[in-house]
């Protein structure tokens, strides 16, 4: 059963809705997991699409590759996430989904599962959480993409994927080491940036001590530090979490955001 920290920002009366719909889930879903390698496409671009997934193990992103070959992952999905949600709506994708480590997935036809939302309220409220939390995501990436320094972004990121992988079970609470299945290309096609410039921001941050990343393992040496770094680019959830910023700053984080909503 998840946690409520899962669903961030929730609104408390919604909460077992939102379980019992992940109950729901498992009932629709259940049998279905499949494993795929890293690479493979789980759903190709401009394409029709007619299944929904649910990740169980390892990591997936969302591409979209322009026509002169440069490309950009917009999403990456963590354990616990659906994606292709909106196969429900849609018939056609205009990005790839991609396995970016070997992947454990469940899945379901968009007909079977669209019969379940329209009987179910909560399994419905389940699927539009998931779009209004990859909104969510969004939301912050323009932001870092739009305002944020090369800096901010790799901090942020490295910041979000720890939290996630905590909420998700992945990670013990206390954790400031992971792996992390993209290589350094991969994840300059997330932060908007090149190779060479990732390469030079890791750097920095291993010579202060901040993120120290060896082959595909992230390790941080010093979370306050990035947390400072990657600060003005964490939205309010984000902040309030110690499974994103630490217990100390998580605290000084929900005292802002409780004077701000007195004011």
């Amino acid at each position: 059963m998840p946690d409520s920290a899962r669903y961030l920002l929730h609104r408390p009366e919604i909460l077992d809705a939102l379980r019992r719909g992940e109950a729901a889930l498992d009932r629709v879903m259940g049998g279905s997991g499949r494993l795929y390698p890293a690479g493979r496409l789980l759903v190709e671009p401009d394409s029709p699409n007619t299944t929904i997934f649910r990740l169980r193990k390892g990591w997936v992103g969302r591409l979209r590759t322009l026509e002169d070959g440069r490309s950009q992952f917009i999403l990456i999905f963590l354990p616990g996430d659906l994606f292709a949600v909106k196969s429900l709506f849609v018939t056609h994708s205009p990005d790839a989904v991609q396995a970016l480590s070997e992947v454990l997935v469940e899945q379901v036809d968009h007909r079977t599962l669209r019969e379940a939302y329209e009987r179910d309220p909560d399994l419905a409220t389940r699927c539009m959480w998931q779009v209004i939390e990859e909104e969510r995501r969004l939301h912050n990436w323009v932001v870092g993409l739009g305002r944020g320094s090369a800096d901010e972004r790799l901090a942020m990121l490295l910041i979000d994927f720890r939290g996630r992988l905590i909420l998700a079970g992945v990670l013990p609470p206390d954790a400031m080491a992971y792996d992390l299945p993209m290589t350094q290309e991969q994840i300059g096609d997330h932060l908007g940036i090149s190779n060479v410039h990732v390469n030079r921001v890791l750097r920095a941050l291993r010579e202060d001590g901040v993120v120290t990343m060896r082959g595909r393992r992230v390790t941080i040496g010093d979370l306050d530090a990035l947390v400072g770094i990657a600060g003005p680019l964490l939205d309010m959830s984000e902040r309030g979490r110690p499974e994103f910023v630490g217990s100390r700053e998580a605290g000084t984080g929900l005292e802002r955001n409780g004077d701000d909503a007195g004011e």
